[in-house]
């Protein structure tokens, strides 16, 4: 896509509450709107709460998460923003004419005249081998269980899993044994938690090693051929080995979230997030935040602090393109934006 592409007033990534809620207050503000979300739907965190009930939104009667998630995903749409979903923002460009350039890892290019960071605590990626030149596996044999992996890849070979011994590695294991000839378990946790994942087993051959870590891969090209494997002694690799011949490695080490490419944007970063100013400001020219990405002193931890706080950076982000803008928009209840939308209610 070419620099003709359409320019928008504001783009918001997240698609979290904070995201929605902004998008729909830029709507009100009378600004285009675009959403980036990295993920394939909309709601954020809420969508690994679904179930929970949700008791501290203002005005809300006690709500699931998932109920809640299709209020907030109705109201965002109220003034038709353009949603983008399955796209991670990588880069950031600035034009001469002070706008900026924002590129997604597959290549897509978004132009915008200000920004809101909704990203909360950041995109949710597997915890990675800690090996040099792992990544390089990743593409042919080494899987991540947070990944759907194909089970036809694995029938009639010999994986070793690295496993977390948590519920979901017992999940895995169950998976793996329905399609593999031999499967060994490494786990740096032994005892009670290693058994739980070996009794999901449905009759495989199947043999563990605890407490063990993988401490190299060996491989030729991308492809990994074995794998050694070291005994933990206390806090460290103790001295025992042992050299395992593996046709797949799978990882199930959880998951964590992080700010990837975000991070070299030159953001003040705090603790675990990022800081702002009173008006949800970063100190880069026209970039905002919102939601958990926000770091601020009277910060409130809570759905409807996001709330609160996606108000609050939109209008930041207006005064910001119009200096003699109002500092907020007018009340709904006044506001000719809704006239029609109010009779077509028939309240």
């Amino acid at each position: 896509m070419t620099d003709r592409m359409k320019t928008y007033d504001l783009t918001i990534v997240g698609g979290g509450p904070a995201g929605l809620y902004a998008a729909f207050y830029g709507g009100l503000r009378e600004m285009s709107v675009k959403l980036i979300e990295a993920r394939g739907e909309l709601g954020g965190r809420l969508l690994s709460y679904a179930e929970k009930i949700v008791w501290d939104v203002g005005g809300v009667p006690p709500i699931r998460c998932s109920a809640l998630v299709e209020n907030l995903i109705r109201q965002a749409r109220t003034f038709e923003p353009t949603i983008v979903l399955g796209q991670r923002v990588a880069q950031l460009e600035r034009r001469g004419d002070g706008t900026m350039v924002i590129v997604s890892a597959c290549g897509q290019r978004h132009a915008t005249r200000a920004l809101i960071l909704a990203v909360g605590h950041g995109a949710p990626g597997p915890v990675r081998l800690d090996l040099e030149g792992a990544e390089r596996y990743e593409a042919a044999n080494l899987h991540y269980a947070s990944a759907a992996i194909e089970p036809e890849r694995l029938r009639g070979k010999r994986v070793l899993l690295s496993s977390s011994g948590t519920t979901s590695s017992s999940v895995r294991l169950e998976e793996l044994a329905a399609v593999a000839s031999r499967i060994i378990v490494v786990s740096r946790s032994g005892g009670e938690q290693l058994g739980r994942t070996l009794a999901a087993s449905p009759g495989a051959l199947v043999e563990a090693r605890a407490p063990y870590a993988i401490e190299r891969l060996h491989g030729a090209g991308e492809r990994i051929e074995a794998a050694t494997i070291r005994r933990l002694d206390g806090g460290g690799f103790g001295e025992r080995r042992e050299r395992i011949e593996v046709d797949e490695v799978v990882v199930d080490h959880g998951t964590r979230s992080e700010y990837g490419p975000l991070s070299a944007w030159g953001l003040e970063k705090s603790a675990w997030n990022f800081d702002a100013d009173a008006r949800l400001a970063t100190r880069l020219p026209g970039i905002f935040l919102a939601g958990d990405a926000a770091n601020f002193p009277s910060k409130l931890h809570l759905i409807a602090g996001a709330l609160s706080d996606a108000a609050l950076a939109v209008n930041g982000a207006k005064k910001y393109l119009d200096p003699a803008a109002s500092r907020s928009a007018p009340m709904s209840t006044g506001s000719p934006l809704f006239a029609g939308r109010n009779r077509a209610l028939e309240l």
